[in-house]
């Protein structure tokens, strides 16, 4: 095997064949297909999608209490964020939880090496992606899953995770968010705490949810912003995590 197609832990990297160019996609959307192709194709990914969930489910049932740490991929190691998140994990670790991270470079690998330097439990859910995401090194070998469905994925992270802290990030940061607040707000899921990282960084969203989607056009009710907490160092962070948990006496997801 050709070491360029090994990750950072080893492990034979599993990449996409090809990644279809914009054009090709549509294209394919509006390509006819017999009634026998479709249900071929949609069967096998049904297949598929089950045996994610087995392996996600499998791994994860006994990893115990954890918090899922988010942020950006693209967050280099010398930035304060990187610097911030590698503080929180590590405290995360010294008040009895695992990290849970996307797995991939950036705030991720910040939040797996802050909890393995700390002796603690490092789980990586990945993705796989054409560009941007490889898994880090820091994340412990048996608690390193690799998913094609950003959807199995982010059932993964809601499943198994007691509190999210959401550092600085992109679009995927934000998907995850939100997903969270959505799954909540509409009682799909028990309430969790989920923690914003940095109030430069989200006031301004903060803003326009309070303003705009709440005040002006009442498309949220007031309690649902009880649901964010913003903070800005790692203590305050892991405190509101154990405050939740001491004031609810609720117990970890397994």
């Amino acid at each position: 095997m050709n070491e360029s197609n090994k990750d950072q832990n080893g492990a034979t990297k599993r990449l996409p064949e090809h990644t279809p160019t914009p054009g090709e996609r549509i294209k394919k959307a509006f390509k006819e297909r017999d009634w026998n192709e479709i249900k071929i194709n949609d069967s096998w990914a049904v297949f598929k999608i089950m045996s994610e969930f087995v392996e996600g489910f499998e791994k994860l049932a006994k990893i115990g209490p954890c918090v899922t740490i988010f942020g950006s991929a693209r967050t280099q190691n010398d930035h304060p964020y990187y610097k911030t998140t590698e503080q929180i994990a590590a405290q995360l670790v010294r008040h009895g939880y695992g990290v849970i991270t996307g797995g991939g470079p950036g705030i991720m690998e910040a939040g797996n090496k802050g909890a393995k330097d700390e002796g603690g439990k490092s789980v990586g859910i990945n993705i796989i992606l054409p560009f941007e995401q490889s898994s880090n090194i820091y994340i412990d070998p048996d608690k390193l899953i690799t998913f094609d469905y950003f959807f199995v994925r982010k059932v993964m992270f809601v499943k198994y995770s007691q509190g999210f802290i959401v550092m600085p990030g992109g679009f995927g940061t934000l998907d995850e968010l939100f997903e969270a607040l959505t799954l909540i707000q509409t009682k799909k899921i028990g309430r969790f705490p989920i923690v914003l990282v940095g109030t430069d960084y989200w006031k301004g969203l903060l803003h326009w949810i309070e303003d705009i989607v709440l005040k002006q056009e009442k498309n949220i009710s007031a309690v649902d912003m009880d649901l964010i907490n913003l903070v800005d160092t790692p203590e305050e962070a892991v405190e509101v995590i154990d405050n939740f948990y001491s004031k609810y006496t609720l117990s970890p997801n397994f």
